[in-house]
């Protein structure tokens, strides 16, 4: 509280509270009645008396403007502090000349030396240099544009400063942490190294204490730091300390948007370390080795024996703690010391750290102790990883490029195969001594046909039959049959939770991986026998399921665990299992493809699966089927009921005779061959009629087919090529009903000549046989209206009766 004595009286209260402005309007008026008061009554002492009053009032006028605008700013001060007030960031109201009227809560725990009276570059003194030259800045440009804002580097992390125009004379501020961009541990204040962020332009960022009490106090530019200047690092430096001239080395290290970072390593000539010892370099986050001209490691920082998982890396040849480079190391270090190759860098092993990659790169270096190498080290575990993801990835890729093709010309060779011996089997009936033999030669291109579609199934080039699909009814179904599969010695059971949703999936091809999961757990049982359960629940995931480097999407699923209780995998043999011909059976008892059909089907099927195992205790496959949801079908105009390959308004294709894996049926042969076709013996095939163009590049394969639709009563042409094809249609009295055309053909292809037939002949039917998988054709079939897909190997029955119903 002030002395009275020194306390304004009303009349000098009031004068002061008038302004400076009203206050000399008020004293000129003053002046000017008093001056009438001494001159006579007459026309001058009422001129003066008038202009004292005129100036009087002014004053009350110009005071009441005052009072008015002091009422209004006082409004929108109140307005932004209430506004502000329960901001999380900080946020501080200043006039122009930076002193601080309000701080928000969060403001007053942040900056513990501002408050209400204070200044705002004095709140800022302790978190960057030269708070006065940017609060400045950001305000000159604020009162031209109405905001600015600037991020600022502190001491750990980096912090987002704006600030907004307040009517003409106030300010609103805003501090925003925008993250801790340093790791724990390794910030500038972390490290005894003395080191400073420097922007581009030479203004210096932050500094860290070590420099601080190097240099003896804040700078705020690089040349207040250096008198010679540009840099050059690697090499010495002198500095003006608090203490008198030091010698450094600077280290520079590029950061985003210009700036820099730099480390001063003092010069090792003033600071003696011990041997093997590198003194302050310890404390750089760069690991280096030093080498001598044997090879043998001299000196190592502590990131560097982190890194290759060795303390006592010393006094060791670079030899015993890296391989893997393809030849001998001492090549590479000889020619390093004749100048070659030097900043290459190679990928080798740490031999002494479990499954760690390092790249490492060789430089000249010279000190007091003579020539040497430095090893600079970086960390590659993460990157080799990847690089050996991606070479799976395309290797994978290979082999599903090969196996397609290999399926394709086996489907050619099958096709022939099994046509032909459908057409033996029409002439011999069960008694025949013949009859065995063919059903036994058909019988076992129905197995070759499973492994195509298994080689197929593992590359993802087959295609699926997806349809809403009730796992519980199709599980309760499958049971049964795999009941007798896996024998006597084996219980297995079917665990099903309450209300399983429905899925979309082939039930075919589930049946199959459900097949080779319950098998493969049979076996890891054998011959003690035990216990296989078949567990289905529905599961809802709130947040991405990442493991075994898939990542499974939040939503619904519904799982199925196949769970065993057999010897269990070994982790190196889990990360393997689900490549192509890997197999852990003797020879000739598996062909290695198994799981990765399953793996191929799941994929494809929109599904994940993974496996848990511990050895001794047995293994549990899990798979992720995701829900089907009706609704989603209508938005995206698709059917969830009519399968995937079937182009609108064609009619379905028959079904296939033969299943793959599936175990054939008695008689199976014959059955799939004669189905709907009378004996010969009692008379010939009924005729159905219609002409056929049958278009096949593959001579036996054309053969076979062209004898299948004779015998069904069809009039066929036959073509060996595209060209071919159009050829004959050129003459155009001749009436073609169907075409059958393969899809691959040298020169034209199938949907481009089909195409191209179309525009002349556009009501004739399309049939596209191919040994590929049917994505192949699927984009061109979807713009060739009734055309339907019959995949190779096909039997007599599937050509003649798909054949049938596109003609009828």
């Amino acid at each position: 509280m002030s002395h009275p004595a020194l306390s304004p009286g009303p009349a000098t209260q009031a004068a002061l509270e008038l302004g400076p402005r009203a206050l000399l309007l008020v004293m000129l008026g003053a002046g000017l009645l008093g001056l009438a008061w001494a001159v006579p009554v007459g026309v001058a002492a009422l001129g003066l008396v008038l202009l004292g009053a005129t100036f009087i009032a002014l004053a009350l006028l110009v005071k009441g403007l005052g009072l008015r605008h002091g009422v209004a700013r006082a409004r929108l001060r109140a307005a932004l502090a209430e506004t502000i007030a329960l901001d999380a960031a900080p946020g501080v109201i200043t006039d122009r000349d930076g002193e601080i009227f309000y701080l928000n809560d969060a403001a007053r725990a942040r900056f513990a030396a501002a408050s209400p009276g204070g200044t705002l570059v004095s709140a800022f003194a302790d978190l960057f240099a030269a708070p006065a030259t940017l609060v400045y800045r950001l305000q000159n440009k604020a009162l031209a544009t109405g905001a600015a804002r600037e991020d600022v580097v502190l001491r750990q992390g980096h912090m987002r400063l704006s600030v907004h125009r307040v009517g003409q004379q106030g300010f609103l501020w805003r501090c925003e942490d925008i993250g801790d961009r340093l790791a724990a541990g390794q910030g500038g204040e972390a490290i005894s190294l003395p080191m400073m962020t420097v922007a581009q332009n030479g203004a210096i960022l932050f500094m860290n204490e070590a420099l601080r009490r190097l240099l003896g106090g804040r700078e705020t530019t690089l040349d207040r730091v250096f008198g010679e200047l540009p840099l050059r690092p690697g090499e010495n430096h002198r500095i003006t300390g608090a203490h008198g001239p030091v010698s450094v080395m600077p280290v520079e290290v590029p950061l985003t948007g210009g700036r820099r970072e730099i480390y001063l390593v003092p010069d090792a000539r003033q600071h003696r370390v011990g041997p093997g010892e590198w003194g302050v370099l310890e404390s750089l986050p760069l690991p280096l080795l030093r080498l001598n001209r044997d090879g043998a490691i001299t000196m190592a920082t502590a990131r560097a024996r982190r890194l290759l998982g060795d303390d006592a890396v010393i006094g060791s040849h670079l030899a015993d703690q890296l391989e893997g480079l393809g030849r001998p190391l001492s090549d590479w270090l000889r020619e390093a010391w004749e100048g070659r190759n030097l900043g290459r860098i190679e990928t080798m092993r740490a031999s002494r750290a479990e499954e760690r990659f390092l790249q490492v790169s060789l430089e000249h270096y010279h000190d007091e102790s003579g020539p040497a190498l430095v090893a600079v080290l970086n960390d590659a575990t993460e990157l080799k990883s990847l690089e050996t993801q991606f070479v799976q990835s395309q290797k994978m890729q290979a082999i599903g490029q090969l196996a397609g093709g290999v399926a394709h010309d086996f489907n050619n060779l099958l096709t022939a195969i099994s046509g032909h011996c459908d057409l033996l089997l029409l002439r011999h009936d069960e008694g025949d001594p013949d009859f065995a033999d063919l059903s036994q030669i058909s019988q076992n291109a129905n197995r070759a046909a499973a492994l195509v579609n298994q080689l197929l199934a593992f590359s993802r080039k087959q295609t699926l039959r997806l349809d809403r699909l009730d796992l519980a009814d199709a599980l309760g179904d499958l049971t049964h049959l795999l009941g007798r599969l896996v024998g006597e010695r084996v219980q297995l059971s079917l665990e099903t939770g309450a209300a399983i949703r429905p899925v979309r999936a082939d039930k075919r091809q589930l049946e199959q991986v459900l097949m080779n999961l319950v098998v493969n757990a049979r076996d890891a049982m054998m011959p003690a026998g035990g216990k296989i359960r078949l567990v289905l629940e529905n599961c809802s995931l709130d947040r991405p399921l990442a493991r075994d480097r898939a990542v499974v999407p939040p939503g619904d699923y519904v799982t199925i665990r196949v769970i065993d209780e057999g010897c269990g995998i070994s982790a190196e043999l889990r990360a393997k299992i689900f490549e192509p011909f890997f197999t852990t059976k003797g020879a000739g008892k598996g062909t290695g493809l198994g799981l990765s059909m399953v793996y191929g089907i799941v994929k494809q099927s929109g599904a994940f699966v993974f496996v848990d195992s511990v050895e001794g205790s047995g293994t549990t496959f899990t798979l992720y089927f995701p829900v089907y949801r009706e609704d989603l079908v209508a938005r995206t105009g698709g059917s969830a009921d009519a399968p995937a390959w079937q182009p609108d308004g064609a009619d379905a294709a028959p079904p296939r005779d033969l299943v793959a894996g599936a175990a054939p049926a008695p008689n199976g042969a014959l059955a799939a061959v004669t189905e709907g076709l009378p004996r010969p013996t009692h008379g010939a095939p009924p005729r159905d009629g219609g002409i056929v163009l049958l278009v096949e590049d593959e001579a036996p394969v054309r053969a076979f087919a062209s004898r299948a639709l004779r015998l069904r009563g069809f009039t066929v042409l036959e073509a060996e090529s595209a060209e071919d094809a159009l050829k004959t249609l050129e003459d155009e009295s001749l009436e073609v009903d169907v075409f059958v055309t393969d899809v691959v053909m040298p020169g034209m292809d199938g949907p481009t000549w089909v195409s191209e037939a179309l525009r002349r002949r556009p009501g004739v039917r399309v049939i596209f046989v191919s040994g590929y998988a049917e994505d192949s054709v699927s984009e061109h079939q979807n713009r060739i209206p009734n055309s339907v897909f019959l995949p190779k190997p096909f039997s007599l029955t599937e050509l003649t009766e798909t054949v049938s119903r596109q003609l009828h």
